[in-house]
């Protein structure tokens, strides 16, 4: 009788005890994230006193600068060490969070806008460098999968709380919010600081003011393409949150209520399942395995979503339900095959840079993805969901070559393993 509760136990046991101190951080951030977020559109409209418009114009100029920090802030983080750069990150976020009651105007919403676009930059290049960098490589993919799915708890714990705040339909409560946050990215930053050096941490001032030989990872087409390529499917969230809901409300006759179902179907299983679509997942060629599962499942989502143009009543429900489940399969698979290239296509001497490039190769692979897939939906209807469905497919034949470029870049100027420093795992 008790197999089925220990067998249930050990699902959620994480890899290691360094994955749970991560997957507690990860906790932390999305808890932060997730509560700001739920009120943020009626924070900034009511408190702020900003109009919809001026909202999505601050957005817009933080991505613009946080793209062009990219680069820049993968090369501090490699400077400085992962670790370091990360609790910095999250500190100058809780400083951001303790502003934004003070905040009156356009132009002072825009300046945060962009300090915290470019500080986020900053700490997602840390984050997946210091993981990558701390984490033995047998159980990388693993543990990211488990730091997902406590990334999605947290989430889903944040929007509650947020939920809560905006129902006392208060403004007091709402000037509090942001503070609520910042001490969640205190905490955060403190338990950061608390977890173990990284290899690139524990170098001397020395040994950081040595110049890296060899080019950079803008010379590495092969990891460029393979960042650009991934972009691309990584537009099965435009599908998730985007254009299915318009598809549904305008293009069936769905009630809309299914969207709450829809979304709350994507959360559990982003809860649940990442570590078993990450399950076997360990480097590139079964990196590339896990990309044609993501993109079955894609092009699967996108030929069921098409057929509920003509579908009625509870068969146009199942079917919109089965095509986010679909979609939503699609990227379970895509983040293990991603985590598994971050892994093993950078130089571990260079992981900072190299996510800064990744951040820049693979916002121009998706950037454009909301207006086009948009108007191919909405406006070509079923042909547009083949079109839509031909571009995972492209994407997934174009990382083949790219991943075997990126390879051949890194025996040819990457590290020997002998002189690999000691705690960066090399790319064999």
């Amino acid at each position: 009788m008790p197999t089925k509760p220990v067998t249930l136990l050990r699902h959620f046991r994480p890899p290691s005890r360094l994955a749970g101190r991560l997957a507690v951080q990860s906790l932390l951030f999305a808890v932060g994230n997730g509560t700001f977020m739920t009120g943020s559109a009626v924070f900034f409209t009511q408190i702020v006193g900003l109009t919809g418009a001026q909202v999505g114009l601050g957005l817009t100029i933080g991505g613009v600068a946080a793209f062009l920090a990219a680069v820049p802030a993968g090369k501090l983080v490699d400077r400085f060490g992962p670790k370091r750069m990360w609790a910095l990150s999250a500190l100058g976020d809780a400083i951001g969070f303790a502003m934004w009651p003070f905040i009156e105007g356009l132009h002072s919403y825009i300046a945060m806008a962009v300090i915290f676009d470019v500080v986020g930059s900053l700490g997602g290049a840390a984050h997946r460098a210091y993981t990558i960098d701390a984490l033995p490589p047998a159980e990388r993919v693993k543990s990211r999968a488990y730091m997902y799915s406590a990334l999605n708890v947290g989430f889903t714990l944040g929007s509650m709380l947020g939920g809560i705040a905006l129902a006392f339909e208060s403004n007091t409560v709402l000037r509090m919010l942001p503070w609520f946050v910042t001490c969640a990215f205190l905490v955060n930053s403190f338990s950061i600081r608390r977890l173990p050096k990284a290899a690139h941490d524990e170098r001397t001032p020395e040994q950081r003011a040595v110049k890296i030989p060899g080019p950079g990872p803008l010379r590495n087409r092969g990891w460029l393409l393979t960042t650009f390529f991934t972009g691309v499917l990584w537009t099965n969230q435009v599908l998730l949150n985007v254009v299915i809901p318009l598809w549904l409300v305008e293009k069936t006759d769905a009630p809309r209520v299914l969207l709450a179902f829809l979304f709350g179907t994507n959360t559990v299983m982003c809860i649940f399942l990442p570590m078993a679509a990450a399950r076997g997942v360990r480097d590139v060629p079964t990196g590339l395995r896990a990309i044609r599962v993501s993109s079955v499942f894609f092009v699967v989502s996108c030929l069921i979503t098409l057929a509920t143009h003509d579908s009625v009543g509870w068969i146009t429900i199942a079917l919109v339900w089965l095509g986010h489940v679909t979609v939503t399969g699609a990227e379970l698979y895509l983040s293990a095959a991603t985590w598994s290239f971050e892994a093993e296509l950078m130089d571990p001497r260079r992981r900072g840079e190299y996510q800064g490039a990744a951040e820049l190769s693979s916002t121009l692979g998706k950037v454009w993805a909301p207006a086009v897939y948009t108007f191919l939906a909405m406006t070509w209807g079923q042909v547009g969901w083949l079109v839509i469905a031909a571009i995972g497919v492209v994407a997934t034949i174009g990382l083949h070559p790219a991943t075997r470029m990126g390879t051949r870049f890194l025996d040819r100027f990457g590290p020997p393993r002998e002189d690999t420093p000691a705690g960066i795992a090399t790319t064999s």
